[in-house]
């Protein structure tokens, strides 16, 4: 063989440089134009924008698809419908895939599902975050059953990684048929307003087979899915905005299942009190208030990270820190519902507490709860079984755990919001705290029922039993005499309170007894 010349190398890299361009140019100058003229970043804007700059390794540029059907072997495009590789986010090591909707509209195909497969294994053997950026029509057509085991291969890693690694999917275009179900199984979906949409069948074959009419972004929109469903967790205003939030949520999370969350210095004292919140909470036990007002006074610089912020808005859960340390957060809400638990509320904060478990974050819980939603609905379409899922969740989470009640802690709902009986370490409580079976008002209805209607002013009678139950049950100091809680505390002293707490648990050991999985109700 002839030693290679000069020439030859310089060949060989006009002809490497060639092919990136053409790489980089998707479906060609038109589809790209065409994309954003839709107001939607490409594929390549979309990876650059979320990673650090110029940080981004690429892996299968030149993958081109298999098939030979169908008039596909005259039409191949470098990469085939998507970008994969790693780059950083705040200088962490992150996989990355991004769809390209511009070569026969996302499509997935053999190879296209291939290069998926790949980065996720290595994200699996490196321990690092999963982000996918889809913009996807679903199967390729022409590829038949081929394609179909593509999506099933990516299911296969989305169900084996999680728990290990957090996996992040950005919907950024049309995610529907199949590939639903990957963005279902991450931890966190993040949907575009306008531009996005999900659902398993489309609106024409609703029309065909119900012959109910309606619009994408009705049937599987992002604010449908951030409402409705509780598919989504997050309702971006634009791609920028939805990538933005993906480096934010982050922040929050370890990359994977063996280590801590990332610490963030603050300049906010940990000893900090606020006699603000000792004014919060009514005295009156029905009236409402924000628990929001209770969290931003007591978190690092007031900043809270709600997650499915527009879904079963009577409870509350999301990101936050305390002292740096980040932590995960589930309140009810006071303001909508009374707080109230039901079906939505129960699955929603069920899954973040699992999420946080997984990830070595420590759950606060902020309590202010009358109870489970009475109701036919409720109880025919399963509050039992739902809202087992949260009691499973608590009891199930090893990592440390902090309840503060704030207001009401009544009946089974005490029992399910991380009460000390569930394996809580420590359990605060404000003095306006009322933990019973029930209300003092429906407690005397039930016990004296008899008696306030024999009575010569039951009105009196009433309000004067009313009172009796609310000073020897309805408070927080007979729990205490129980050790049920560890401390009833002045509610401006709740963030230096919380923030020992957290320290003194730092190097908390619990676990669960050897087993292949536990069997939450699902």
């Amino acid at each position: 063989m002839h030693p290679q010349t000069k020439e030859d190398f310089m060949d060989k890299l006009e002809n490497l440089k060639e092919k990136s361009r053409s790489a980089e140019q998707g479906g060609g100058t038109e589809r790209l134009e065409k994309q954003k003229k839709a107001g939607k970043m490409t594929a390549r804007e979309r990876v650059d924008f979320l990673l650090d700059e110029g940080s981004f390794e690429e892996f299968d540029k030149f993958v081109v698809h298999r098939s030979r059907d169908f008039g596909l072997d005259e039409q191949k495009f470098l990469g085939d419908g998507v970008i994969t590789g790693h780059g950083l986010i705040d200088g962490r090591p992150v996989f990355v895939f991004a769809q390209d909707f511009t070569v026969f509209g996302g499509s997935l195909s053999e190879t296209h599902a291939k290069k998926i497969v790949k980065i996720m294994d290595l994200a699996m053997k490196t321990g690092y975050p999963i982000i996918g950026l889809n913009d996807s029509g679903g199967a390729r057509i022409q590829e038949g059953v081929v394609s179909l085991g593509g999506y099933a291969d990516i299911f296969l890693r989305n169900t084996i990684a999680s728990g290990v690694v957090p996996q992040i999917s950005c919907i950024m275009g049309p995610c529907a048929g199949g590939a639903v179900y990957s963005p279902a199984i991450t931890d966190f979906n993040i949907m575009v307003k306008d531009s996005s949409y999900m659902f398993i069948t489309g609106p024409d074959v609703i029309k065909t087979v119900t012959h109910e009419e309606v619009s994408k972004d009705e049937l599987g929109g992002a604010m449908t899915h951030n409402q409705k469903s509780g598919v989504a967790h997050f309702a971006a205003e634009s791609d920028e905005h939805c990538l933005r939030l993906t480096r934010e949520l982050l922040s929050f999370i370890p990359s994977n299942n063996m280590e801590n969350p990332p610490f963030a210095a603050t300049n906010d004292p940990s000893n900090r009190t606020d006699e603000k919140l000792n004014s919060i909470v009514p005295t009156s036990s029905n009236q409402p208030y924000d628990i929001r007002d209770i969290i931003h006074n007591v978190v690092d610089e007031g900043y809270f990270f709600e997650v499915q912020e527009h879904y079963a808005p009577n409870i509350v859960v999301g990101f936050a820190r305390l002292g740096g340390y980040s932590v995960g957060i589930v309140a009810n809400q006071p303001a909508y519902l009374a707080g109230v638990l039901d079906i939505d509320a129960s699955v929603k904060a069920a899954r973040f507490v699992r999420f946080c478990d997984c990830f070595n974050i420590p759950l606060i819980t902020f309590e202010d709860v009358p109870g489970f939603l009475p109701g036919v609905n409720q109880e025919h379409f399963g509050i039992i079984r739902h809202g087992a899922k949260l009691l499973y969740a608590f009891a199930e989470a090893t990592v440390p755990k902090i309840t503060v009640i704030t207001r009401k802690a009544y009946g089974g709902a005490y029992c399910v919001m991380a009460s000390k009986h569930i394996r809580t370490d420590i359990n605060f409580a404000y003095p306006t705290a009322e933990i019973a079976v029930m209300g003092a008002e429906g407690a005397v209805g039930l016990l004296y029922r008899k008696e306030i209607s024999d009575s010569e002013n039951p009105e009196e009678f009433r309000r004067a039993k009313v009172s009796e139950f609310d000073e020897k049950l309805a408070n927080p100091y007979v729990a205490a005499e129980h050790g049920f809680i560890d401390e009833v505390i002045e509610p401006s002293q709740t963030r230096p309170k919380l923030i020992h707490a957290l320290s003194l648990l730092q190097n908390k050991r619990d676990t669960n007894p050897p087993r292949k999985h536990g069997n939450i109700p699902l």
